[in-house]
């Protein structure tokens, strides 16, 4: 199949922003950190947004989150699904070089088989990326895989310089990389501010129409929140909700809750006492007031989650649902189970504080003995890696609207990250796992994940909390600009006005 269409879509745009005019600057606060820059090896939520602009892929996503030719103007895909054939477009890097097919080869198999690629899942059917010829990128899989094309427009999809990898080497190209997307680097301030300027030989003529972009790095919500009502910043990645309210009555600043594929959870070991015990877990999920909790920790800005994978996902079951709120049944439970008394080391890190009071509150009420382990988020992610832990709370996000990488990540214990690290292990959450990321059929695809979700949530291998919309503050003279949820800001497309 073609991209006819997105051609010519392609042409008009490049058409129109030829008009376009370059603008100032625009600075984005965000409390999470720029570490490296190179998108193959992290997936913390700070790279994943500094990427987006560095790095063009092979596809992209329109401002209604559909799939359009990014650096591949078309492609071709062989009956049986095995092999893609992708033709490039003419285009260069940020230092004038031609973008080439051996480029994307080399990025493609690098995010694919490279030891250090953080987040390869996402290509685990790739068996290998070739150049056929300078314009010709070949995909061949070991297997048909129904989320490809969506996978390959993801921020670690990025096509960066062969020769700028080569012959810098990896350590001087992660900080300070030739690039292919709208922006490149201007300068880069470790633990303080990325700054990036617009990259002269983007292959979207006339974009980005903002000149230059700092991502600033600020921890603290209220000193973010105030920064932005006094016009320090553009835009505050991350309005904590007791703010919304404060920032939207000033003058000049106004916050977006906008769509996004993320779940908060409980996490519980499932390979340590007391966790490992369904009954435990189903009295754990029974103490829990959510709908209350939702409204008390987001002001009611998020909705109740009801399912193991986001409701913003494609095959989202809105029909399953953990055992409904009852304290009674859930203290007959321990007390049937011999239970009562169980003793809960609940770890958390700072951020967590106020969900972490709440669930201790639910729990001890039906008779658990609830204590929190208070760590930071360094040491958080190592005992939780190691299964060093009992039970925990945190959230996580997807990268597309397809449900393979979520499943992958949160809900299979045979995919590399051991059910978000609880070792949670369904041999048939496993087994339907891989046959959706086989299957093409529609139909059969929504009955495999009704089914992964249907059978997860009966055994809590987590206990689903709320969805939440991303809360990020602009200002009135911030135009077009948007966190996807992917994680990506508009920003190619975005504006500066006089507010």
């Amino acid at each position: 199949m073609k991209f006819t269409a997105f051609t010519i879509a392609t042409v008009v745009l490049a058409m129109s922003g030829t008009v376009a005019s370059a603008q100032d600057t625009i600075r984005i606060a965000s409390p999470n950190k720029v570490t490296v820059l190179d998108p193959i090896v992290s997936a913390a939520a700070g790279n994943i947004e500094a990427y987006g602009q560095l790095y063009a892929r092979l596809l992209r996503r329109d401002a209604d989150g559909m799939l359009q030719p990014g650096l591949a103007e078309s492609y071709e895909m062989s009956e049986d699904g095995l092999t893609y054939t992708f033709e490039l477009r003419e285009a260069k890097f940020s230092d004038g070089t031609t973008i080439t097919a051996e480029d994307a080869a080399f990025s493609l198999n690098r995010v694919s088989k490279d030891e250090n690629s953080a987040y390869p899942a996402g290509f685990a059917p790739v068996k290998e990326f070739v150049a056929i010829d300078e314009d010709t990128l070949q995909l061949t899989l070991e297997h048909p895989s129904a989320p490809m094309l969506s996978n390959l427009e993801i921020f670690n999809a990025g096509i960066v310089s062969k020769d700028d990898v080569t012959e810098r080497g990896e350590n001087a190209f992660a900080e300070k990389p030739v690039s292919s997307g709208p922006y490149m680097v201007k300068e880069w301030k470790p633990n303080d501010r990325l700054l990036l300027t617009a990259n002269p030989h983007y292959w979207r003529a006339g974009l980005p129409k903002i000149k230059n972009v700092e991502l600033i790095e600020v921890s603290d919500d209220n000193a973010r929140a105030t920064m932005l009502m006094a016009g320090e910043i553009d835009v505050n990645r991350g309005v904590p909700w007791a703010q919304i309210d404060e920032v939207n009555e000033s003058q000049g600043a106004t916050v977006n809750l906008e769509p996004s594929t993320v779940l908060y959870v409980v996490l519980p070991n499932h390979t340590k006492p007391p966790f490992d015990n369904l009954a435990v877990r189903r009295a754990a999920a029974m103490a829990l007031n959510r709908e209350a909790m939702t409204k008390a920790v987001t002001l009611g800005h998020a909705n109740v989650a009801n399912s193991t994978l986001s409701n913003a996902l494609t095959y989202y079951d809105k029909n399953v649902s953990p055992p409904s709120y009852d304290p009674a049944a859930a203290r007959k439970l321990l007390d049937d189970e011999g239970l009562v008394g169980t003793e809960i080391t609940m770890m958390i890190t700072p951020s967590a504080e106020q969900v972490a009071t709440l669930l201790k509150a639910q729990w001890d009420a039906v008779g658990f003995k609830t204590t929190v382990e208070r760590v930071d988020a360094g040491l958080w992610w190592s005992k939780l890696a190691d299964a060093d832990y009992q039970v925990t709370t945190s959230w996580y996000y997807n990268e597309t609207e397809d449900p393979d990488l979520a499943v992958r990540w949160a809900l299979c214990g045979a995919c590399g990250s051991n059910s978000y690290y609880t070792r949670y292990n369904n041999e048939e959450v496993n087994k339907l796992t891989d046959e959706a990321l086989r299957e093409t059929d529609e139909e059969k695809r929504a009955e495999l994940y009704r089914r992964i979700q249907e059978i997860s949530v009966e055994e809590l291998s987590q206990i689903p909390l709320y969805y939440s919309p991303f809360s990020n503050g602009y200002s009135n003279r911030v135009k077009g600009l948007k966190l996807t949820p992917a994680l990506q800001w508009t920003l190619e497309e975005a504006e500066l006005t006089d507010g």
